[in-house]
């Protein structure tokens, strides 16, 4: 009787009732067909706008990439990186002091885009902000010859963002190894995790003001490396800040050439060259394995990446589905 009532109605009423009758459920996990049914066009629309993006500038695949991560080590992978400062309510993640100048605006453009058009093929606000970040770090991955890995889906969007979590929860490319570790295992990822993830630097550029103190005050540096860094990033502050070098010589491929500039003493920021000093521990051990390794890198990427997309990720009736990303709904 339902189902004759259904086929009676108007075109427009019946797409309507059929889409709310297709939305997920409300689920406490995240799962990897969670949009199968409500909108199949949705993620390979997302992997088409990041593929153009990138064949236009190949950088902006970091960019993504920076910004799922810096967005999951920050109360979990919700989207909050993504949100404006509402006045008197509260000021958001982007001007803390690892975001800033370091989130690129193209890429929150980019996220932009991909929700504008991932709503017009969904016919309605589907999938969340969060969801797109983690959807599109995975196919800049895929894009730029890294491998593939089966993203989980379901998550909601912060309607709260916290300037102060994103000062001290983002691993600063200054920390030593035991400053590192301890910020990944706060996260509950491990030792392994963080030289995985760290391996994401095989791709993208940094700014002269997070690589000038290495490069003039470093020991476990390569001089010749050194000598050519100051080249492009001159000891004064303030002189040449926006100057850029490449995190590793093959800066949009993905590879393994970052664990390999590691074992050479040219890793271009002191929290990369921390996680091998060539003395046999463990971190050593895993950066040398994995130069020599592609196959699995590319495995283990993956399930750190999975397995950081994670982190307490809001499901069910928690957060919202943002219209817009940058804004929370009213």
């Amino acid at each position: 009787m339902a189902s004759n009532n259904i086929k009676c109605l108007p075109p427009l009423v019946f797409f309507i009732v059929a889409t709310i009758l297709c939305l997920p459920t409300a689920r406490g996990q995240l799962t990897a067909d969670f949009y199968d049914h409500v909108c199949p066009e949705a993620l390979p629309k997302i992997k088409e706008i990041v593929q153009q993006a990138i064949a236009q500038e190949a950088r902006i695949g970091a960019s993504l990439l920076r910004i799922h991560f810096h967005d999951c080590f920050v109360n979990g992978c919700d989207g909050s990186v993504l949100l404006d400062d509402i006045p008197g309510v509260f000021t958001g993640e982007k001007t803390a002091r690892p975001n800033f100048q370091s989130l690129r605006p193209q890429a929150f453009a980019l996220i932009d885009q991909i929700k504008a058009t991932v709503d017009e093929v969904c016919y309605g606000t589907v999938v969340s902000c969060a969801d797109i970040l983690a959807v599109a770090a995975r196919d800049s991955i895929v894009t730029l010859g890294g491998p593939s890995y089966e993203v989980l889906l379901g998550r909601r969007d912060a309607r709260t963002a916290s300037l102060n979590d994103a000062n001290n929860d983002i691993p600063s490319p200054f920390s030593d190894l035991s400053q590192l570790l301890q910020n990944f295992q706060q996260h509950g990822l491990t030792l392994q995790d963080l030289v995985v993830l760290s391996g994401g630097h095989t791709i993208g550029l940094a700014r002269c003001t997070v690589f000038r103190n290495r490069t003039y005050n470093d020991n476990n540096i390569d001089q010749n490396f050194a000598v050519h860094l100051q080249g492009i990033c001159p000891q004064t502050v303030g002189v040449g800040d926006n100057n850029t070098a490449p995190l590793d010589f093959t800066s949009t491929q993905v590879d393994t050439n970052y664990y390999k500039i590691l074992l050479e003493k040219k890793g271009l920021l002191h929290s990369d060259q921390e996680l091998f000093k060539g003395d046999g521990s463990e971190s050593s051990d895993l950066v040398q394995h994995f130069a020599n390794n592609p196959n699995e890198f590319a495995e283990a990427f993956g399930v750190s990446m999975i397995k950081m997309g994670n982190l307490e990720p809001l499901t069910g009736d928690n957060g919202e589905i943002r219209n817009n990303c940058r804004r929370v709904n009213n």
